[in-house]
Parts: structure tokens; sequence; C-alpha cells
């Protein structure tokens, strides 16, 4: 059973959502992965969104370049957390993609996280954060790994 979905639409967006997958990993948190269009499969994102609870999908992380539609339509479909990337897939560098993504209407939010990679990585471990507070199993590996990261800048201050 996926605790997380995670979504994009198209496969020239897999580089950047392999730095979601590999932090899930770490995280210990299971996954599933497709591929999909909100233009140009919109009945498979219906259908994925409607049945994700039903599979034990507890938060939807849904990538988005261009005109990045597909986590709003996720969200229009599900009341499952989406957690909108959006991506530096145009000329603009995906300020398009943040602009489309955090702008969703009163009742129908999409979470919106940094451009890119560093955007793919915390969508993971905000959904670790989301997840953690029902199986805390979650939030002890997200607060592990936090004070990993604070050991290694630590290793490196010599003094003040």
């Amino acid at each position: 059973m996926a605790r997380v979905a995670i979504v994009m639409g198209s496969q020239s967006d897999m580089p950047y959502m392999e730095e979601t997958i590999k932090a899930l990993d770490g995280l210990g948190l299971d996954h599933e992965v497709h591929i999909m269009s909100a233009h140009r499969t919109p009945d498979l994102v219906q259908r994925f969104a409607t049945g994700a609870a039903d599979r034990g999908v507890k938060v939807v992380i849904a990538a988005a370049g261009g005109a990045a539609h597909l986590p709003g339509v996720i969200a229009s479909w599900t009341t499952l957390p989406v957690i909108g990337v959006p991506l530096p897939t145009t000329d603009l560098k995906g300020f398009d993609a943040l602009l489309a993504i955090v702008q969703m209407p009163a009742g129908v939010p999409v979470a919106t996280v940094a451009v890119g990679k560093a955007g793919a990585r915390n969508a993971a471990f905000l959904a670790a954060q989301i997840i953690g507070l029902s199986e805390p199993q979650f939030a002890d590996a997200y607060r592990a790994y936090r004070e990993e990261q604070a050991a290694k800048i630590r290793e490196g201050v010599t003094g003040f």
C-alpha cells in the first residue's frame, strides 16, 4: 500500500521527481509513481484522483511545468492533501508554474513548494510531516534526517 502518490505530466519530469523518490525512500515512505496529463489524459487523472484514497494514498505530490494544471486538477477530484512541485521546464524557469500552482481558489488547496529539485525533495519531507501526524515513525524518520543535516553543518564549524 503506497502512502504517497507521485504524479507528473510526462517522462521528461522524472529527473526532478527522482529527488522526491530518493527522499521518500530515505524516510521509509512507500510510494507509487504515475505519468498522466491534465490536458492529454484527463480521464486518467480523474480515475487516479478519485480512487487514490481507496488505495491507501494519504498524500499526493504532483509535479507541473508549463501550464502547471496537474496539481490543481488532482486537487479538484480529491480531498487528500496535494503538494504541487513547480518545475523549471519553460523559458520562465518555473516562475510560471509556481504562480499557476500557488493561485488555487479558496476551498481547493494545493500546498506549493520551491521550484525544481529542492521543491521535489521538500515535497517528500512535507508528505512525511503530514503522514507523521498519524504514523509517528515517519515523523521520527524526518526528525532524524533534520538532526543529521544539523550534525553535518556542526562538523564543519570551527569557531566564531
